[in-house]
């Protein structure tokens, strides 16, 4: 199993290169379904608040792993060693991470928001030197300030609003929710669970439906359903299963095979991703300064991934 051969540091040059493209493809599905979430969730916050959404999202995204686990005849026992380790991911990377960017959108614009997100690669960057002992050189550095540069032009042109630099709640809470998913994808890596990323996962999910139960109860969520259409309830779906289940399943199964520090800098792909699916969805004006800064934030990824994204290229050519 890859994961057996990425837990022995020494062995980190043997993984092939087609199962390093396979990450990459796993990482940016997940970017991907992230990106397009903010389009669905527009949809549907006009008539449920941002706390129910979020009970819903990972309660329904917990079913569908726990339906994909049994159907794979995965057995769901795992050692007690491992339950505080699932605890703390499930809190980290599931309750606080979504609780606070909730919270924060609520009192700063989609620009600002868009923006301070490209600060959790350069955290995660810093951390993975610090506890991972993985290298920074010029290389990564230069990509990810082109790739900055580019979700700077992304959205603020997008959303017709500078950033505001303002130390408010909203800022602070945005700032936490990015240091927060750092140090939930390092210890993701760092914790090395010996289970497969599928059930890893669902008890994520699980924890996290649990953890924010509460808000549904004191909101009366459940009383907003039934005003739902069925469009509505397809954005609620594609929320619940492929950005709360395959994301969060996708993103572990990339760190499984790449460093911490590579597979975040696939974050800056999501305000790019959100472009295209409002332009697509929502049918917003095309703005050609948002498309450069798409292309830059491309080449700055690519720059970061060095041969990878070449060789990835290549493959998809071949094709």
């Amino acid at each position: 199993m890859v994961k057996t051969c990425l837990q022995k540091k020494g062995f980190r040059a043997m993984i092939p290169f087609r199962t390093k493209i396979t990450a990459s493809v796993y990482a940016l599905l997940s970017i991907s379904f992230w990106g397009v979430s903010f389009v669905s969730a527009k949809a549907v916050l006009g008539k449920l608040d941002p706390y129910s959404l979020l009970v819903l999202r990972f309660g329904i995204g917990a079913l569908f792993l726990l339906f994909i686990l049994l159907l794979n005849r995965y057995r769901l026992r795992i050692s007690i060693r491992y339950i505080p380790h699932l605890v703390v991911l499930g809190i980290l990377g599931v309750f606080i991470h979504q609780v606070l960017q909730a919270t924060a959108l609520l009192t700063i614009n989609a620009s600002s928001a868009g923006w301070l997100i490209s600060f959790s690669p350069i955290f995660t960057v810093l951390l993975s030197v610090l506890f991972l002992h993985e290298k920074m050189d010029l290389k990564k550095g230069i990509g990810m300030v082109v790739a900055i540069a580019g979700v700077f032009l992304v959205t603020t042109t997008r959303s017709g609003h500078s950033f505001e630099f303002a130390l408010n709640i909203g800022f602070i809470l945005m700032i936490l929710s990015t240091l927060n998913w750092a140090v939930y994808s390092i210890l993701l890596k760092r914790l090395q669970i010996p289970y497969p990323a599928l059930l890893v996962t669902f008890y994520m999910s699980l924890i996290g439906f649990v953890l924010t139960l509460p808000f549904i109860i004191r909101n009366k969520g459940w009383e907003s359903l039934p005003l739902l259409t069925q469009t509505e309830w397809a954005h609620l779906l594609f929320l619940a299963i492929f950005v709360s289940g395959i994301g969060y399943w996708y993103w572990g199964k990339a760190l499984e095979v790449l460093d911490a520090s590579r597979v975040s800098t696939f974050i800056y792909l999501e305000p790019l991703v959100t472009l295209i699916a409002a332009i697509f969805l929502l049918h917003e004006k095309f703005i050609l300064i948002s498309a450069i800064g798409g292309i830059i934030i491309i080449i700055g990824v690519a720059i970061v991934n060095g041969g990878l994204a070449r060789l990835l290229a290549s493959t998809i050519l071949k094709k």
